[in-house]
């Protein structure tokens, strides 16, 4: 399910292991639900990173975790997945009553909970629409996790956009494919409009503007029509005309199962992080 509850609660101290692009949008999105500060701890090793995140969000962050990451009621992990290991070895004596939410792909949380010692655990697959409030993300927790503690999730990943549940863990892979790489899909469909406009005649500025204005504008329509994609399509799609050409050019080559292939090519990668990087 969706929610949009404003009054949906958050924890009253929250730390990030890692303040890159991904900690630093929820972050952003406590403090304007008026969250103070003060109340947020952030684990960051590189020195820039920590000056930025102090500048930004008159934070406090720390270059190795240490014994304050106890009063934590919720600990974000925002680390790459090859370095998740070993930060959680460095943190999980000091965060074993909290609960513990990762924004890593492709870590499974059979890992995660065997290097924290501790059950509870949520996984999530979000994507970077979160740093302008409009992402989309999806979660799964272990059995162990409470509905309270999923309300706390809650309240912690709405302020960064819309959110799904999941009851199957192996699905995340899916998401990852889906909405967790899909605006780099978007930004390169983008791109290949922009460069065919330049191609026929109009400025980089006028075609950037008409790309990403025609995404902007379907795919508000997408979001708020009852109808789904491809009856939308047909409305623009009359026989013998300007899209119906376009259109008939990508089926000709074949556009749509290549795509599905580039998808199934994500989670593939997906899984192996899982492998390669989670293992106890």
């Amino acid at each position: 399910m969706t929610n949009s509850d404003s009054d949906t609660p958050t924890p009253n101290n929250i730390a990030f292991i890692g303040g890159g692009n991904m900690a630093s949008a929820i972050i952003s999105g406590l403090l304007k639900r008026g969250m103070a500060a003060s109340n947020i701890q952030v684990v960051e090793p590189l020195e820039a990173q920590r000056i930025k995140l102090k500048q930004q969000f008159d934070v406090q962050p720390t270059e190795t975790p240490g014994p304050s990451l106890a009063s934590a009621a919720m600990v974000v992990w925002a680390v790459k997945p090859q370095t998740f290991r070993d930060a959680a070895m460095q943190a999980r004596f000091h965060t074993k009553t909290a609960l513990h939410l990762s924004v890593a792909a492709g870590i499974r949380s059979d890992s995660i909970a065997h290097w924290l010692d501790t059950e509870r655990v949520v996984r999530s697959m979000p994507n970077t629409p979160a740093l302008i409030g409009q992402g989309m993300t999806a979660l799964f927790a272990r059995s162990t996790v409470t509905p309270t503690d999923k309300v706390l999730v809650d309240g912690v990943i709405k302020t960064t956009g819309d959110y799904v549940w999941l009851d199957d863990e192996s699905q995340l892979d899916a998401v990852t494919a889906l909405s967790g790489s899909g605006p780099a899909y978007v930004f390169y469909f983008i791109e290949a409009m922009i460069e065919a406009g330049v191609a026929m005649g109009l400025s980089r500025e006028q075609a950037h503007q008409l790309a990403v204005g025609t995404f902007v504008g379907a795919s508000a329509l997408a979001k708020t029509s009852s109808e789904p994609p491809e009856i939308l399509r047909a409305r623009v799609t009359s026989k013998g005309g300007t899209t119906y050409a376009a259109l008939a050019s990508m089926e000709q080559d074949d556009i749509k199962t290549l795509f599905v292939h580039a998808m199934h090519a994500a989670r593939q990668r997906a899984r192996e992080l899982g492998d390669e990087f989670g293992s106890a």
